[in-house]
């Protein structure tokens, strides 16, 4: 039996850039009032046109069910409403919507439960997913010693000084940490593969359902299978429903698969090459340490650069004005030259894949794009404080669309977030397109 968790999450192949100094540990999201996210716009309204933009603050709804409320009062569909990215159930979220030709005045008065509308103004376009400059965080992290500020300052002055690793969060690799590797066999054609390890491969960790669910599929009972699968999991229904119609045919069952959701699977294995990468560049102390070859991304204005010298760009990399760049490997990615491109070139070859095998994923235009090796901490701010719950450290900062706040806190606490979360859920954090 194959133990999934141990052998196969990619996270606890994850140097950690401040390994010299001992977590913190600590519990996240104990209340909703602990985790404030607000969203900063990539542009702001202008006051005229036919789409309202709003802003709402929400408690304990994810997006999609906030939408659902909304569009519903309105009496249209949830479709209607644009958004710019996803935030957390467990949390307090401030994020901008929008919607077309409705009096603004009538979103302002909503009186829905847990949501409340902070203000309204005219746009001319739809909001769309990626139309955010960043989020600001507010995060209170608790049961922690306050002994322990030290450290924690100390992890901090070091992230402040050298950005943060800008790895993918565990919440891109689903569960049980495999969802790369369904997209890896995706991206080989290997239909087998990806329906195995979709609804095989049982592993101890598994809930009792699933993993009879598991046992079943790997038995070919795929009858049973399908009734025993938890209603929760719609996908490992859909292809062991396939794998019962179409007499065992792997190709059927991938192709019953939502497109969407196969797309999340390639996600997470572009995901989990970006972060091997990022990992062995942080082994070496290179992610802040530019090299020659290595493509460069200007912070402040997303671009990106051949590095030619090095030495002479350095201090720019010391001020945090640019750093060098992974891959998310794609069809049209540009690879990176001299040392860092021979790492890139060396990962595909050791996958046994190439930049042309994403270009013949079936109903996919998966093209590619470079990511920063870290992100820059900007409005930081660290406390320690108490309330009735007891004490607390207090951490505020600004973080640029795409990157993740658990990045930071894995490295402060020296732990999975999810194990620290008390909602048990996972951080639900910006989409983020991987192509160019």
């Amino acid at each position: 039996m194959t133990d999934t968790n141990a052998a196969q999450n990619p996270m606890t192949r994850m140097p950690y850039l401040t390994a010299g100094i001992p977590g913190i540990g600590g519990t996240i999201r104990m209340f909703a009032e602990d985790f404030l996210v607000e969203e900063v716009p990539l542009y702001e309204p202008i006051d005229e046109g036919t789409h309202v933009f709003f802003c709402i603050e929400k408690r304990h709804l994810d997006t999609l069910r906030a939408i659902r409320a909304i569009a519903e009062a309105l009496g249209r569909r949830p479709f209607e409403i644009g958004m710019a990215g996803l935030k957390d159930a467990r949390a307090v979220t401030r994020q901008i919507l929008s919607i077309e030709h409705v009096d603004p005045a009538v979103v302002q008065n909503l009186q829905i439960p847990d949501i409340h509308v902070l203000w309204t103004r005219r746009h001319r376009n739809k909001l769309k997913l990626g139309h955010l400059k960043g989020n600001r965080f507010a995060i209170k992290l608790r049961n922690v010693d306050p002994a322990r500020r030290n450290d924690a300052q100390a992890t901090l002055d070091i992230l402040v000084k050298r950005g943060v690793p800008n790895y993918f969060g565990p919440q891109r690799f689903g569960v049980r940490g495999d969802t790369w590797e369904i997209g890896r066999a995706i991206v080989k054609q290997d239909d087998k593969e990806a329906i195995d390890v979709l609804a095989g491969r049982p592993s101890e960790f598994d809930p009792p359902l699933v993993r009879k669910a598991r046992e079943l599929y790997e038995a070919g009972q795929y009858y049973e299978a399908s009734k025993t699968w938890p209603y929760t999991y719609r996908e490992e229904r859909i292809a062991v429903k396939a794998m019962l119609k179409n007499k065992g045919n792997h190709r059927r069952a991938l192709s019953a698969v939502d497109r969407s959701v196969k797309r999340l699977y390639v996600s997470a294995f572009q995901s989990y090459l970006f972060n091997r990468i990022l990992a062995e560049r942080v082994r070496l102390g290179a992610m802040d340490h530019l090299w020659q070859g290595d493509l460069a991304w200007l912070h402040d204005r997303g671009a990106v650069f051949l590095v030619e010298d090095p030495a002479s760009e350095q201090p720019r990399a010391d001020r945090l004005e640019i750093s060098p760049t992974g891959p998310l490997f794609g069809s049209r990615t540009t690879i990176a030259q001299g040392r860092p491109g021979q790492m890139e070139t060396q990962l595909l070859a050791s996958e046994q894949i190439t930049p042309e095998d994403f270009r013949q994923i079936k109903g996919q235009k998966v093209r590619g794009a470079r990511r920063p090796l870290r992100f820059p901490l900007s409005e930081f701010e660290f406390d320690s404080a108490s309330d009735e719950h007891g004490p607390y450290f207090a951490l505020k900062f600004f973080l640029p669309s795409g990157c993740y706040a658990t990045s930071l806190l894995r490295e402060l606490c020296k732990s999975d977030v999810r194990k620290i979360d008390a909602a048990g859920e996972g951080i639900d954090e910006e989409v983020e397109d991987a192509e160019d």
